[in-house]
């Protein structure tokens, strides 16, 4: 892994060792999985669905980290990749070794991010088609025979 992410990664970790700092449901994992946010929203993924272009840090987690953000951001800001396959492939190493550390309890979010790379890596391989969400009502295909009673 990359110096400046493994700091990253011990930065925010120790802010957590103190009790104090931990919201409510926060997990370990937790620090990676919005590592791993910041990592994506750098990268800026051509192939991400354009309501994922990028992804929103919890506003307890930032409460949390706030006197530290800056020189997470700017360790973050350093990770310069220029082909979008390398930045995937980085994410995704990133995600593994996480995953490695954890139990299966405290990887949701982690398993998220890593459902949502997996679609920008099967848009990239061209294994899918990027679509636009369809935002309008279905189309009703029954009624509602209780309707009217």
């Amino acid at each position: 892994m990359n110096k400046d992410i493994n700091k990253a990664l011990s930065i925010w970790h120790k802010v957590f060792e103190d009790e104090d700092k931990q919201y409510s449901e926060f997990e370990s994992s937790d620090v990676e999985y919005f590592l791993a946010c910041m990592l994506y929203n750098n990268f800026k993924f051509e192939n991400a669905l354009d309501t994922m272009k990028t992804i929103d840090l919890s506003y307890d987690f930032l409460l949390s980290v706030e006197d530290n953000f800056d020189e997470v951001n700017e360790l973050v800001e350093n990770l310069s990749l220029e082909e979008e396959e390398k930045k995937l492939m980085f994410l995704m190493t990133f995600l593994a070794d996480a995953k490695s550390k954890y139990t299966e309890d405290e990887l949701y979010l982690i398993n998220r991010m890593e459902y949502h790379l997996d679609g920008v890596k099967q848009r990239y391989e061209g294994l899918i088609k990027k679509t636009n969400p369809n935002f309008s009502l279905p189309k009703v295909k029954s009624r509602n025979p209780l309707a009217g009673l």
